[in-house]
C-alpha cells in the first residue's frame, strides 16, 4: 500500500493533549504492524523553539541528528520508540525561510511569491515526506487552536491535500467538552463551533475526540456525530486518566485505530494484544511504595524539565514504586536552608539549564549531596555544577567557576568549547544531537549501562548533546586525584562526557542529555539504575 496521512488539529482550547493522541495513534498503529512516523507543525515564526524560554513553551526537546524541537517529539519517540529527526519538526518560520530563500536565488523566475500557492506548497511538500520510503502512515499534527491567524496557511495545505490524497488522508479533530457545574450539564456547543470554523476552512473532520474531565453517555456522542455529521463510531472521547501512558489503551478500546482504518479502506483485522505495554501499565497500577527525588532548578513548571520527569517516573515502574518528584527552586537554595530543602530525600536531580540565575543555589544543593552522601544525578549544566561545586570545596580553588558565568575567573573549570568560540548566532549553533561516549569499565556509569542493558562489556555508548561549555581537561588530573573520576569520554573530541565520584553511592554528572532517549518499553540505564539506588538507601534508612 502506498503512505497514508493522518492530520490531528485542535479546536476550542489549546493545551488538550494534541501530542497525545498523535502519539497513541502512532503506537497503535505500529502495533498493528504499520510503519509510523509523526510530525509537529508549529505556526510560529521563531525557526525552532531553541532560543525560546521555557516559560513560552517548556521544554527543548532535541533529536538525534540535532534538531532543537517542540516537546511533542518526546511524547512522540516515548510512545512509539521511532527516533524523530529535523525533518519532525516545523514552523512557520522555517517555512517561509526556505520559502524566502529560494526567491533571493531566483529559484521562482521572478514570480510574486504569495502564502497561496508558495507557502502552502512548501508545507505540503513537507507534510507528504515523499523522499521517505516504506512509511505506512505520516502522522501529523497541526500546533495551536482552529481560528488562529498563524495557522490559517497550514489548514490550507490540508484542506489542498485531502482533496488531493483522496481516502489515503484523514483528518482527526481534538475538542472540548466543558462541565457547566452550575447546570450540572456538559456542553457540546464549543464543539459544534469548532467543527464549524473547520468546515468553513474547507475541512470536513473524519474523527471528533473528544477531550472530557467527565464521562460522555452515548447520547451526547450522537448529538455530537449528528451536528458535526461524523459517523458515530467515529466520535471518541479522551477522559482524564491516571497517566498518560493509559491514553492509548483507551483509545484502542473505543476503537479509534479501527475507526482510521475502516475510513481509509483498509481491512481492520484483529485487535493487537500490545503484551509489553499492558504489562507496563499494570506494573505502574500495582506499584504502592513511593521515592521522593527532589528535582534541583530554576523553571517552576511541569514542561520544562518534561523528559526528566517522564524519565524518573519510567524508572520508578519498571523498579516497582512510584517516583515523587518535588521540585525546589535553585534560586531559593542557601546554605542554611539547604537540609530543609532537600532533607528526607532518596535522591536528587541537578537539572539542566543556562545562565547566571539560579546556579549557586545548584552549587549548594551539590555539596550538601555529595557531603552527606544523597543519590545524586547532575544533567548538562547539573553536572557542570557538580564540577565547579568540587573545584571549590574540595580542590580549593574558591573562585572556581564557568567561563559562561564568569570570564574573569582565574579557575575556568568549565570553559566554552573550541568550535564555539567563532559562534555569533544563537540558534541551532550549539553542541547538538547524539555523539558517542567510550565508558571506563568498572565505573558505576559502565555498570548501569551494561546491567540495564543486559550487554556484556558494554563501553561504547551514544547519547544526545545541547550544550557550548565544556570541562576544562586542564584540570582532569587534579579532578581525577581529589576522587571524582571522569569516566566517559567523547573518543573524537576527548570531551568528558561523564563524571562521578566512586565513593558515594551514587554521585553522576553526565554531560549530555539521558532523559531525552528513555522510552516507555526501555527507560534509560542511568535514570533506572539512579531510581533503584535511590530505593535501596530509602529502604535502609
Amino acid at each position: 500500500m502506498g503512505t497514508k496521512y493522518i492530520f490531528v488539529t485542535g479546536g476550542v482550547v489549546s493545551s488538550l493533549g494534541k501530542g497525545i493522541i498523535s502519539a497513541s495513534i502512532g503506537k497503535l498503529l505500529q502495533a498493528r504492524g504499520y510503519k509510523v512516523t509523526i510530525q509537529k507543525f508549529d505556526p510560529y515564526i521563531n525557526i525552532d523553539p531553541g532560543t525560546l524560554n521555557p516559560y513560552e513553551h517548556g521544554e527543548c526537546y532535541v533529536t538525534v541528528d540535532g534538531m532543537e524541537t517542540d516537546l511533542d517529539l518526546g511524547h512522540y519517540e516515548r510512545f512509539t520508540g521511532i527516533h524523530t529527526t529535523r525533518n519532525n519538526s516545523v514552523t512557520t518560520g522555517r517555512i517561509y525561510k526556505t520559502v524566502i530563500d529560494r526567491e533571493r536565488r531566483g529559484d521562482y523566475l521572478g514570480k510574486t511569491i504569495q502564502v497561496v500557492p508558495h507557502i502552502t506548497d512548501e508545507i505540503k511538500r513537507r507534510m507528504l515526506r515523499e523522499s521517505e520510503e516504506n512509511l505506512d502512515f505520516v502522522i501529523t499534527e497541526v500546533g495551536g487552536t482552529i481560528g488562529d491567524i498563524e495557522s490559517a496557511p497550514f489548514m490550507e495545505a490540508i484542506r489542498q491535500l485531502r482533496w488531493q490524497l483522496g481516502r489515503d488522508a484523514v483528518c482527526v479533530h481534538l475538542t472540548y467538552v466543558p462541565y457547566l457545574k452550575a447546570a450540572d450539564e456538559l456542553k457540546t456547543k464549543p464543539t459544534q463551533h469548532s467543527v464549524k470554523e473547520l468546515q468553513g476552512m474547507g475541512i470536513q473532520p473524519d474523527i471528533l475526540v473528544l477531550r472530557t474531565e467527565r464521562h460522555l453517555d452515548n447520547a451526547l456522542r450522537m448529538k455530537v456525530a449528528s451536528f458535526c455529521n461524523v459517523d458515530l463510531e467515529c466520535v471518541v472521547q479522551s477522559e482524564d486518566m491516571p497517566s498518560i501512558y493509559e491514553v492509548p489503551v483507551s483509545m484502542q478500546r473505543q476503537g479509534l485505530d479501527a475507526a482510521i482504518l475502516r475510513k481509509i479502506g483498509i481491512p481492520v483485522g484483529e485487535m493487537p494484544e500490545m503484551k509489553a505495554w499492558r504489562d507496563f501499565l499494570d506494573k505502574q497500577r500495582n506499584a504502592t511504595r513511593e521515592v521522593h527525588v527532589a528535582l534541583v532548578g530554576k523553571y517552576d513548571l511541569q514542561d520544562a524539565y518534561k523528559s526528566i520527569r517522564e524519565s524518573l517516573n519510567l524508572a520508578g515502574v519498571y523498579n516497582d514504586v512510584k517516583t515523587r518528584i518535588h521540585f525546589v527552586n535553585s534560586e531559593d537554595v542557601t546554605p542554611q536552608n539547604v537540609a530543609e530543602k532537600l532533607g528526607g530525600m532518596a535522591g536528587v536531580i541537578i537539572c539542566p539549564g543556562f545562565g547566571q540565575r539560579g546556579i549557586e543555589g545548584k552549587i549548594i544543593a551539590a555539596e550538601y549531596t555529595r557531603t552527606i552522601d544523597i543519590p545524586t544525578f547532575g544533567i548538562c549544566l547539573g553536572m557542570q555544577m557538580m564540577v565547579i561545586e568540587f573545584a571549590r570545596n574540595v580542590l580549593g580553588y574558591q573562585d572556581a567557576n564557568s567561563a559562561e558565568m564568569d570570564e574573569q575567573t582565574s579557575h575556568s573549570v568549565i570553559d566554552l568549547m573550541e568550535e564555539q568560540k567563532t559562534v555569533t548566532q544563537m540558534g541551532g549553533t550549539m553542541r547538538l544531537g547524539a555523539y558517542e561516549c567510550e565508558l571506563v569499565a568498572g565505573s558505576k556509569a559502565y555498570e548501569a549501562y551494561n546491567c540495564q542493558l543486559s550487554i556484556v562489556n558494554c563501553q561504547l555508548i551514544k547519547e544526545r548533546h545541547r550544550h557550548r561549555y565544556e570541562f576544562n581537561n586542564k584540570y582532569l588530573e587534579e579532578y581525577e586525584a581529589a576522587g571524582m573520576k571522569c569516566v566517559g569520554v567523547n573518543p573524537a573530541a576527548n570531551l568528558v562526557e561523564i563524571v562521578e565520584i566512586p565513593d558515594r553511592k551514587w554521585y553522576i554528572g553526565t554531560q549530555f542529555h539521558p532523559e531525552y532517549s528513555s522510552t516507555v518499553l526501555h527507560p534509560h540505564p542511568l535514570f533506572m539504575d539512579f531510581i533503584k539506588t535511590c530505593i535501596d538507601g530509602a529502604v535502609k534508612a
